[in-house]
């Protein structure tokens, strides 16, 4: 009973996740097992990809200081210096702003990140420095608990490389990987994602066909024609126009859009993404229920320092080690920058 003519089903294209096989933390186990290769997964989800550049543009910019500290005879006071070379530009080959970007990057998926000194003075404190991918970068220790090698390294490897430890700046994020706190959340954002995709992509609405007369059809012809039916209506090669015969009624459905699309599921899982990202709802356009929300850029530029506050004293901590400046020597972020009522802080544009 030649309804319709459908065009061939064209061959599916088969998608496949790129390799962790360089990822070979138990932090990654989880989402690794679950999702795919971890960090590329979790950055197509708008939410995480927002929030990470939102952090990423505020540190990557913001200056470094030179300080040494001296007691007054009440209290340590920063008394300021002529910067390090490298404080301006570690790597030679990029720019300060690439170097500290990627740096955060590693210190929020994997909690932890790496920098290699290439070049030192006479007095042995680097001169230049460069970073080091998570990816590439093999700790290895007898026992290591959350992100921090409790029994020693052993030995460190890039690319397979032995690297000496000395050579090696190493900063721990204080707070969990997002890879793997948010594991559970990137999974049902996914998931989400995927059967909103599925209603976006069909050009009609979704309904049913019904065979009015005539012998009865088998299952199998159903479905075949449930299939030319969709065909017919679907993809590059579709229609907006179709022919049924007074056999075949096509009935729509009246489900509600927005329930099809999951809008309120998605929402809430934008909340849920920006909590295991550390950053203001607001400020990753997810919905609060607090109502909180910022009037200008200044405000908003604030908010989002407070959230990068762990991961700015992390790599001012790494950076201020005896290994890298003289004992009292330190590097602070330029937070007064943060105050300022000019500018805007990368991403956040004032309502």
């Amino acid at each position: 009973m030649p309804l319709f003519r459908a065009s061939k089903k064209p061959a599916p294209v088969r998608v496949e996740a790129s390799s962790t096989a360089t990822l070979s933390t138990a932090t990654l186990a989880l989402l690794s097992a679950s999702v795919g290769a971890g960090r590329e997964r979790a950055m197509r989800i708008p939410t995480i990809s927002r929030a990470r550049d939102l952090l990423a543009g505020l540190i990557s910019t913001t200056p470094l200081l030179h300080y040494v500290q001296e007691w007054d005879g009440t209290e340590l006071v920063d008394r300021p210096l002529a910067p390090e070379p490298w404080m301006l530009r570690p790597d030679r080959r990029t720019t300060l702003a690439h170097t500290m970007s990627w740096l955060f990057d590693d210190l929020l998926f994997y909690g932890r990140a790496y920098l290699h000194i290439d070049a030192r003075y006479a007095s042995g404190f680097p001169s230049s420095m460069s970073w080091l991918p998570y990816a590439i970068t093999n700790l290895e220790s007898p026992s290591v608990e959350g992100n921090y090698p409790i029994g020693g390294i052993t030995q460190i490897t890039v690319n397979g490389s032995i690297v000496p430890t000395e050579d090696v700046i190493i900063v721990y994020s204080p707070v969990a990987p997002l890879l793997d706190a948010g594991s559970r959340a990137i999974l049902t954002a996914e998931l989400l994602e995927k059967a909103a995709q599925r209603f976006a992509s069909s050009p009609t609405a979704f309904g049913w066909l019904k065979v009015n007369s005539g012998e009865p059809l088998s299952g199998d012809e159903l479905s075949d024609l449930a299939e030319a039916w969709a065909e017919m209506r679907a993809g590059d090669n579709g229609t907006a126009v179709a022919a049924l015969s007074s056999e075949v009624d096509w009935h729509e459905s009246t489900m509600d859009a927005s329930k099809l699309q999951l809008v309120e599921a998605r929402q809430h899982q934008a909340l849920e993404l920006a909590r295991v990202a550390n950053v203001s709802p607001f400020l990753v356009g997810a919905p609060t229920s607090s109502g909180m929300t910022y009037s200008n850029a200044q405000e908003a530029r604030r908010q989002l320092a407070q959230d990068a506050l762990p991961y700015l004293s992390a790599i001012e901590q790494a950076l201020s080690s005896d290994t890298v400046l003289p004992r009292g020597h330190v590097v602070r972020f330029d937070r007064t920058i943060f105050s300022e009522t000019s500018g805007n802080t990368p991403g956040v544009t004032p309502s």
